[in-house]
Parts: structure tokens; C-alpha cells; sequence
């Protein structure tokens, strides 16, 4: 190394030697005069053997260039001493840069903003004049959110953060970016010092979700729910906002600690639910238009923000187990009828078929009770019958009214669907929904005709046609149906026995009651039996007579027998 330097400085004095002092300009800036303006060029001498020429283009364009004249000192840079045809080659545009490097080196130490303008487009990014460096601003450091159109930041003076400087490469990279979010957290700040509930702010929508928006206030963002956004019913916040829109807002809850905002934008109008039973009286009918359908109901709104639920149980009359959407459809203009209003809980019952004629009342009005109808059978249950009528409404018939005689269940079995029958109004509930009808009540009940010729305590002779252990059942006379319980089979216990008759005997009984609902007549050969021992006793005399009770009951056997 030391011997090294010695041969440094001998290259040094011997380039002195052969081109002088002059030659060591090359690569500075100097200071020069011009001594005239020719063409496009501008004549400096910067005091060596011959003057340079410099592009007038390098000095600006426009007034710059033309205020240019001989005498002016102007800082130059020299590229070469002499160039082929022994001129100093001299650059106004590279001693600018050189000043500048200087210049920007020292505010990137000092992390000054520096004053660029925006000039031209490359890959990724865009180039920056620096007060003549170039640098290069990259398209994620242009601004805070993204920027589809860059042309009105182009041309326009604007101060710029430098990110990183390489004097040997040449490259400066620089943020605007970082300039607005610098500004942004202070103006930050100062917001949040001032922030209040219910304060008024414009702002921009920076970001739509499924919930909402999120609103920027100029460095602090808030969210804007999609409840909040108006007082109508609004199914995404994309249908009232866009991104990059400004909207004033009204500051509803601030946490100073989170620092969280939620904003509103309805409550800077009028709340349309003021007043609103005295506008919707109960069973007031209004129009509407179907805003939205769900399992249970639709919403009707009846002006901009007052919305009713008609549920579905209040859209027809006839039409159950429905989907609303297969009565209705959503934008559908309806007439409603209100049927409740809570102001508190901001909710109105609506209904649909209330503004219609209700099916019952028609059919009440046409067929009171007693009258005949006739349908087709519609369905077949386990209890009975249901029948078509007229207005879409259906009558029941229990299978307790199909038929006099035989079990219900036969009697239902006698039927199929489809068959076309004729009924008899026995009931028509219209709070209820509901019309009971009977089948067998279009002909004379014939237990009734029948037990309006025997009385009771009536001796009549029947037939037994079933032999049970609990008793008999016998037919009496006129096609009654009787039954005689094992205890009234004969006046003695040892007789009390249904083993002793047989299917077809003939049996004189008492009648002791009716049955109605069993429609069964109930007998007793125990009560004739001491009817007759009654009756003997009265007529042939008495035990203490010094007669036998067999001789008494003989001799009245005999009597009744010849008789």
C-alpha cells in the first residue's frame, strides 16, 4: 500500500503536466458566464481554452429559456475538456442533478419532505422530477386507497417522503403516501380531541360490507350499519352507497378508549314511526307495497321506513299450510288492514285477508244451519269426513253423524274419496273457521220413531240375538236393539245365569230405560218378575193367609195361563 501511493500521485502530476490544470474539471460543477445565444444554444465560458455550447432545452422551456441573455452566471457541469472538435463539452441538466442529489441527500438525513412533480408513467409505478433528479414513485405509494386515475396528481407540485437513496445506481424511490398518512394521523388526532355524540361530519365511504359501511372522517374510520343507513327497510348497504361517495353523517356512539365509531345517517332525517298509530289506525285499510318475503309473513311498507308484517296466518282465508310467496310477490302493490300498532317496539301488524269478503260469513249467509248441501269428499280422516263447498272452504262430517245404525267406524268405511254426498248444515263457527255437517241427519233418526211407540215399564217380548257373559242382547219389537244385564236375568240368583238361553228364545222383559247415546233399551226380567209376584200377592192373598208363596205364584200362572 505504501508503495502504491507514489504512483498515484506521479499519474496525477504527469496528467497535470501534459493537459494542465483544466483537465481536472472534468466531472464538476463550475460556475460560467454566457457570452451569447445562438440558435438553440447558449454560448459559457467557464474560463478554459474554448467556451461550451449548452441545449437552451436544458435550461427550461418557455419564460426560463427566454430569459437568458449575455452576462448571466449560470453553474454548468463539465463532461469533457475537450471533445473532437476541441470544445468543452459542458450540462446544465447534470449540474442541476448534481446540485439536487446534494440537496435531497441532506433532507433524506434530515427525513425532510421534499417538493416533486409527477411526469411520466413506467412499469409499476411513475417517475418524479425532484427539482432535476429522477425518481420513482411506486403505484402502491401513490396514495392511501387505491387510485384509478392518476392524471390530475400529474404536473401539480406536491411534497413527497424519500424512502430510499443509491447515489452510485442513480435511484431514488419516494412515497406520497407516506405524506398523507403522516397528515392523516395528525388530522387524527385533532378529530378524535373534538369528537362527540350526535356531532354532524361528511365523510367518505372507503369500504362496503354485508353489515355496512365503513366511513372515513379524514383519519379515522367509523362504521355505518345497514340499519342505520335509512329508515326503510335496506337488504345491502351497496343499495344506498357506493365506495368513494361523500356522505354526511351523524356521530351516534364514540369509545374513546377503542376509539370506535358508529355513525348514522337516518337519524339526520325525520323518524317516519313518530305519530305513526295516529297515521295507521287499527282496522284502518291502507295500500302497500311487498318489500320482502320470508317463512312466517311479508313486510308491507306503507310509506318510506314504515313497514307491517301481514303474517301468514292473516293472508287467506282459505289457503293454509302456504308459503307466503305463493300469495303475494315481492314489489306487488296490496291493501292491508291494520290490526295492531306498538310505537315502542316500532312494529305493525298487517292483514291481508281482512280487506277480502270472508268465505264463512258467505256461507252462513246462503246456508244457515238446518240447510242441505252437497260437495265432494275431499279427504278421509280417522274422525270423519271433509267436503268441498262453495268459496274454497271445506265442511266436516264426524263419523258420529254419518249414519243411525251400525259403529262409526263402519259407516265411515262406506265412503271414498271423490263421492259426491249431500249434508246437512249442523254448525257454522266463523271466529273458528269451521262448519260441522251431518249425513244422517237428513233422514228421521229411527231409534227415536221407534221408541216413541214403547213407554217405559212396558212389558214387551223380545229376542235374543247375542249371548254374552255379562248379559244378553236382545231385538225388541219394532227393530229396537235392548240389552239385559246378567243381574236382571230373573228375580232368583241361582236363575241368573246367560247359559240358559240361546240365540232366537223369545224372553217377556221390562222396559226400565233409554239409552240415547248407546241407542240401546235397557230390560229387565227381574222387574217383571216381581211386578207379577206383586200382583199375585194382591190378588190370591198373602203368606200369612196360611198360602204358600209357590201356591200363590201357581195359581196366578194358572190364571194367566187359561187367560
Amino acid at each position: 500500500m505504501n508503495e502504491a501511493a507514489p504512483a498515484v500521485e506521479d499519474f496525477a502530476a504527469l496528467f497535470t503536466e501534459s493537459y494542465g490544470e483544466e483537465a481536472l474539471f472534468e466531472g464538476q460543477v463550475v460556475t460560467g458566464t454566457i457570452i451569447g445565444v445562438e440558435n438553440d444554444f447558449a454560448m459559457v465560458d467557464v474560463g478554459l481554452k474554448s467556451e461550451g455550447r449548452v441545449p437552451l432545452k436544458e435550461f427550461g422551456f418557455g419564460e426560463e429559456a427566454q430569459k437568458l441573455s449575455a452576462g448571466d452566471n449560470v453553474d454548468v457541469y463539465v463532461e469533457r475538456y475537450e471533445n473532437k472538435d476541441g470544445t468543452v463539452v459542458l450540462s446544465r441538466e447534470k449540474a442541476k442533478r448534481e446540485e439536487a442529489w446534494k440537496n435531497l441527500e441532506k433532507q433524506f438525513e434530515a427525513q425532510e419532505r421534499v417538493n416533486g412533480v409527477i411526469f411520466g408513467r413506467v412499469k409499476g409505478g411513475f417517475t418524479v422530477d425532484l427539482n432535476g433528479a429522477v425518481a420513482f414513485l411506486p403505484g402502491s405509494q401513490v396514495d392511501i386507497r387505491p387510485v384509478r386515475d392518476v392524471t390530475p396528481l400529474m404536473g401539480n407540485a406536491q411534497p413527497f417522503q424519500i424512502l430510499k437513496m443509491d447515489r452510485q445506481r442513480g435511484n431514488i424511490v419516494v412515497s406520497r403516501r407516506a405524506v398523507l398518512e403522516e397528515a392523516r394521523a395528525e388530522a387524527r388526532g385533532d378529530l378524535i380531541k373534538g369528537l362527540e355524540e350526535g356531532q354532524v361530519l361528511d365523510g367518505v365511504v372507503k369500504n362496503i360490507t354485508d353489515y355496512g359501511a365503513f366511513i372515513d372522517l379524514g383519519g379515522i374510520d367509523g362504521l355505518l350499519h345497514v340499519t342505520d343507513i335509512a329508515w326503510r327497510r335496506i337488504a345491502h348497504p351497496s343499495e344506498a352507497l357506493q365506495i368513494g361517495e361523500t356522505v354526511k353523517v351523524q356521530v351516534i356512539r364514540f369509545n374513546s378508549e377503542t376509539q370506535r365509531i358508529s355513525l348514522g345517517m337516518k337519524q339526520l332525517e325525520a323518524d317516519p314511526w313518530e305519530g305513526v298509530d295516529g297515521k295507521y289506525p287499527v282496522d284502518g285499510k291502507f295500500s302497500g307495497r311487498v318489500t320482502n318475503i320470508t317463512d312466517y309473513g311479508a313486510f308491507v311498507e306503507l310509506e318510506p321506513g314504515v313497514e307491517g308484517l301481514v303474517h301468514v296466518s292473516e293472508m287467506s282465508w282459505t289457503k293454509k299450510n302456504v308459503h307466503p310467496g305463493k300469495i303475494v310477490s315481492t314489489s306487488q302493490e296490496v291493501e292491508v288492514m291494520v290490526l295492531d300498532v306498538d310505537p315502542v317496539k316500532r312494529r305493525i301488524s298487517l292483514g291481508l285477508k281482512q280487506c277480502l269478503s270472508n268465505p264463512w260469513d258467505a256461507f252462513l249467509a246462503e246456508h244457515p244451519q238446518g240447510a242441505e248441501v252437497e260437495g265432494e269428499i275431499k279427504n278421509i280422516t280417522e274422525f270423519g269426513l271433509f267436503i268441498g263447498l262453495n268459496g274454497e272452504i271445506d265442511g266436516m262430517v264426524h263419523m258420529s253423524d254419518l249414519a243411525w245404525e251400525g259403529t262409526p267406524e263402519e259407516a265411515l268405511a262406506s265412503f271414498s274419496k271423490g263421492d259426491v254426498v249431500k249434508a246437512k248444515v249442523l254448525d257454522v263457527d266463523v271466529e273458528k273457521e269451521r262448519i260441522s255437517l251431518g249425513i244422517k241427519q237428513l233422514s228421521e233418526d229411527p231409534f227415536e220413531s221407534a221408541s216413541s211407540d214403547i213407554k217405559k215399564n212396558q212389558v214387551v217380548t223380545c229376542t235374543v240375538i247375542g249371548v254374552e257373559e255379562n248379559g244378553l242382547e236382545v231385538e225388541v219389537e219394532g227393530g229396537l236393539t235392548g240389552y239385559i244385564r246378567r243381574g236382571d236375568l230373573a228375580r232368583d240368583r241361582g236363575d241368573q245365569r246367560t247359559d240358559r238361553f240361546n240365540e232366537g228364545d223369545k224372553i217377556d222383559a221390562k222396559v226400565t230405560q233409554f239409552d240415547k247415546k248407546a241407542r240401546k233399551v235397557s230390560l229387565s226380567v227381574k222387574a217383571l218378575e216381581v211386578e207379577e209376584e206383586k200382583k199375585a200377592m194382591a190378588e190370591y192373598g198373602s203368606s200369612d193367609s196360611g198360602a204358600s208363596l209357590g201356591d200363590i205364584l201357581g195359581a196366578a200362572l194358572e190364571n194367566k195361563k187359561n187367560d
